[in-house]
């Protein structure tokens, strides 16, 4: 009787259960949470200061926006703008425009990712150069502005194009329009649908299809009856991606779009050149309402699917295919669209060094001579890499923050945080851009600081910081869920406050993911264009602002040599952020231990 019995997992859940606290546990842990919450002073400043963040500069441009799109100061409100823009030629021939490339491209960016990924993870690659050229393609599009492939495809397959003009002989190829804007987004965001498709793969428990091949399926018979279906929510969620990020686009239809107008160029064009502001503003909620949508099916439907059909970690490793007859013809399409992607990419820093495209094709400095010389390049490098430095520790920051309390907080308005910092993933650049000048030219904030802050650089700022936060967020968010929660609470036991346990203990394990979100936001920053070239004022230029400005005009020398530069210091920032995780990072510390 004087013996003690050890209380291990299961004996104490089974006395919890006698003792009927089970019910209770929960509910007196989340009263605990927010009594907690309430009495950590800092933690409710950071919440308050944060929604207030949130609902000023992402809700209520979006606000004004649509109040502007159904108020008028002569009738109050009114449909009319609806009915004005829906009765116009140009905008119905803008949103069929839209959604036919929106659509071909989701479908082509997906087809060509998922064959992407099922090379990497399925077939053995013969040769490390095919597997490194892979890598590289994945990442171009990533970190390079947004509207370096249409330089180059007009340059290519223009009618001064070296492959259409100097040799096919083709004198008149027309490479504007639909398929010029298919091909060159179509390039862009491919990338995108390969890492999803990768991750998707990787995670397919290989048994599952072996048990199928051992049955006597065919590889073809295993894709198309396991491996397929497995993939149709990812499939689809990819496709949205896509769908949402071709629609959205400015920067590529602007400049070879041509005649081809979509949504996102109309709006533009009806707030700068026809200064229809409730137009401009009821195609914007247009717009918005079509990625709103696309948005909701993605998120809360099609990402629950895609993590609920996968039978999650690899058990062991994948038996690779070296078939021949599979390997060959997979590797040599893949290879064909890499050293395409590849070949337009290396076309701009030539495009920079000619010294008339198309024409003569001696070696010239004279565009980078005259981009600092003539075109202030020193000004605009200046400006961009400033405001960009400073919007990227905030974004990174406020994104570590935003998961913290979506991850390791219980308080009622969690759930708004998450989704209003997500939600400008789903807003268009320009629709964007029309909301803050609709709100902070005038609007509710027409006299104080806010109205101060139009027209300044505090406003490109924030621009920078709301367009970059939902990639930072979700990659914070996954890094966060990793973490045990036992450890901070034990600096909670020892006395440590919120603010101390965030920037002692949380910050430093997950320093990966915030120096990633760091670079990330900066990349983001300063290759954007279309949400800040309706803000930013000639007291600023900035870099995509001037390459848009002379690839309009036909300077595709001076233009290419502003992109080649900003290609540099993206790549730059992109190799430093490795160096630094790999000599500073938790991997290392990790590798030290061991």
């Amino acid at each position: 009787m004087g013996d003690t019995i050890p209380l291990n997992h299961t004996t104490t859940t089974i006395l919890k259960a006698s003792k009927g606290d089970r019910p209770m546990a929960k509910g007196q842990s989340a009263a605990l949470d927010r009594k907690k919450l309430f009495a950590d002073p800092v933690m409710i400043t950071t919440i308050v200061l944060l929604i207030t963040f949130l609902a000023v500069f992402i809700l209520y441009p979006l606000a004004i926006l649509l109040i502007d799109s159904i108020y008028s100061t002569d009738t109050g409100i009114t449909f009319e703008f609806f009915k004005s823009i829906f009765g116009k030629r140009t905008f119905i021939t803008a949103i069929t425009n839209t959604l036919k490339v929106g659509f071909l491209v989701g479908l082509l960016s997906a087809s060509i990712g998922l064959l992407f990924a099922y090379v990497e993870v399925y077939v053995k690659v013969r040769t490390k150069f095919m597997a490194g050229l892979f890598k590289v393609v994945s990442m171009l599009p990533v970190v390079s502005p947004p509207f370096v492939l249409s330089l180059s495809m007009i340059m290519l397959f223009g009618k001064a194009g070296i492959i259409t003009r100097f040799l096919l002989h083709i004198y008149d190829n027309n490479v504007y329009g639909f398929w010029g804007i298919a091909i060159v987004q179509t390039m862009t965001f491919f990338p995108v649908c390969y890492m999803m498709f990768r991750g998707l793969l990787k995670n397919i428990d290989p048994s599952v299809e072996e048990a199928a091949r051992d049955m006597g399926a065919t590889r073809f018979r295993v894709f198309m009856d396991v491996t397929f279906p497995l993939l149709l929510p990812g499939i689809g969620n990819a496709f949205l991606v896509t769908f949402i990020e071709s629609i959205a686009d400015f920067a590529n239809p602007m400049i070879i779009g041509g005649s081809y107008d979509t949504l996102a160029t109309t709006i533009y064009l009806q707030i700068t050149g026809a200064y229809d502001k409730n137009g401009a503003c009821a195609m914007a909620v247009v717009l918005l309402a079509i990625t709103m949508v696309m948005f909701g099916v993605q998120k809360y439907v099609l990402e629950r699917k895609t993590t609920a059909t996968l039978t999650g970690k690899a058990s062991r490793a994948r038996m690779l295919i070296e078939d021949r007859s599979v390997t060959l013809p997979l590797t040599i399409f893949c290879s064909l669209i890499a050293l395409f992607v590849v070949m337009m990419y290396v076309c701009v820093p030539f495009g920079a060094l000619f010294k008339t495209w198309g024409y003569d094709f001696t070696l010239t400095t004279k565009w980078f001579v005259m981009v600092f010389q003539r075109y202030k390049g020193l000004k605009a490098f200046r400006d961009s890499f400033v405001l960009s430095l400073i919007a990227s520790p905030i974004t990174a920051l406020l994104s570590m923050i935003i998961s913290y309390l979506v991850v390791k907080r219980n308080f009622r308005t969690k759930g708004f945080i998450e989704f209003v910092s997500m939600l400008a993933m789903a807003v268009p650049g320009t629709v964007l851009g029309i909301g803050y000048i609709r709100g902070f030219a005038g609007g509710m904030f027409h006299t104080g600081f806010l109205q101060g802050i139009y027209g300044t650089g505090v406003i490109l700022v924030i621009v920078f910081v709301v367009r970059s936060l939902p990639t930072g967020t979700r990659s914070g968010i996954s890094a966060l869920r990793q973490i045990d929660k036992s450890i901070e609470e034990s600096a909670y036991d020892m006395g440590a406050g919120s603010l101390k346990v965030f920037t002692s203990v949380t910050l430093p394990l997950i320093k990966d993911s915030f120096l990633s979100g760091l670079v990330t936001a900066f990349v983001r920053s300063i290759t954007a264009i279309s949400a800040i070239i309706l803000l930013v004022t000639p007291s600023y230029l900035l870099i995509t602002v001037q390459i848009n400005e002379f690839a309009e005009k036909g300077s595709y020398g001076v233009a290419c040599a502003f992109a080649t530069i900003l290609i540099a210091i993206t790549y730059g920032s992109v190799l430093l952020m490795n160096l630094v995780i790999r000599l500073f990072g938790t991997g290392s510390k990790i590798k030290e231990v061991d």
